[in-house]
């Protein structure tokens, strides 16, 4: 059996691994480097893989972003230090001189989480709440990519018109106001400025009612989300994750007030399984299967 190195990159860090029949043999994780200069990243990549390439026949990406023919686009920049339309496959490609496969990493996370269910051919969603909102959606078996990269970027649907700009140009997304980010912007005003959406989760945990307030206003708008889901693409089972959809208590938020919806905008919703390597992890099985 063949080994894969997988790499996932999101807004803060970047993790690679040596990935064999589903299992994470060996991994390492640097930061996610901040700066807009492209090379930044070059060099990152370099440092990172080199360590692993003589263990591994193939690459597989799994990026935060819009992957299009291998093009990462940041559609909210502010995720990527405000890298954008970077060439990630063939820069990755140079380097380790190997086959390489990119898509995005809540695709891949999705694609995961389905391998674990027990009656797969269910119409699922996995929508991760951490530093934004990403989705990825596996439908008759077959994880949606689209034609230009785009499926499963419901973070970037409407929750609320006069909400804040969210950091893709648009007013009022999902993202902008139920994500990790958004819930520490939004501590600000009670917690002081140097607030993140941990301090917030922190007084959450102690019963403070902004906290709550705040805490409830992402879940509710991330129970919205998966009642639009269910509506257009009859989906029939969520999965949860990211470090705020895993934090205690919220997935019970979010069916709370998914349970308030009317009946047909209701599915089961349930927390995640793979955890941080959910990525990694899929993204190398959905590789070998399309190659």
């Amino acid at each position: 059996m063949s080994s894969c190195l997988a790499v996932d990159i999101g807004g803060t860090k970047i993790a690679a691994a040596v990935v064999e029949s589903g299992k994470v043999l060996r991994r390492h994780q640097i930061s996610t480097p901040s700066s807009t200069n492209p090379k930044e990243m070059d060099n990152a990549l370099k440092q990172l893989l080199t360590p692993f390439l003589n263990e591994v026949s193939t690459v597989a990406v799994a990026s935060t972003g819009i992957i299009n023919d291998g093009i990462l686009t940041a559609l909210n920049p502010r995720n990527l230090g405000g890298l954008n339309n970077y060439p990630l496959r063939s820069v990755i490609e140079a380097i380790s001189k190997k086959p390489t496969t990119v898509i995005n990493d809540a695709q891949a996370a999705a694609w995961a989480e389905y391998q674990t269910l027990e009656l797969n051919r269910v119409n699922m969603a996995f929508i991760t709440v951490s530093t934004g909102v990403g989705a990825g959606v596996v439908i008759n078996n077959d994880l949606l990519i689209g034609a230009n990269g785009i499926a499963g970027h419901a973070g970037h649907t409407l929750a609320d018109p006069n909400g804040p700009i969210c950091g893709c140009g648009r007013r009022g997304c999902v993202e902008s106001i139920a994500s990790g980010t958004a819930i520490g912007q939004a501590g600000k005003t009670f917690f002081g400025d140097d607030c993140t959406g941990e301090i917030v989760f922190k007084y959450f945990s102690q019963n403070d009612p902004n906290a709550i307030d705040i805490v409830n206003r992402s879940a509710r708008a991330i129970a919205h989300l998966i009642a639009d889901l269910k509506m257009v693409l009859d989906i029939e089972l969520v999965t949860l994750g990211g470090s705020v959809g895993l934090a205690p208590h919220y997935l019970d938020r979010v069916q709370h007030y998914l349970a308030q919806q009317p009946l047909p905008y209701q599915t089961k919703v349930q927390l995640a399984l793979c955890g941080a390597d959910a990525g990694l992890i899929g993204v190398a099985d959905w590789a070998s299967n399309t190659r």
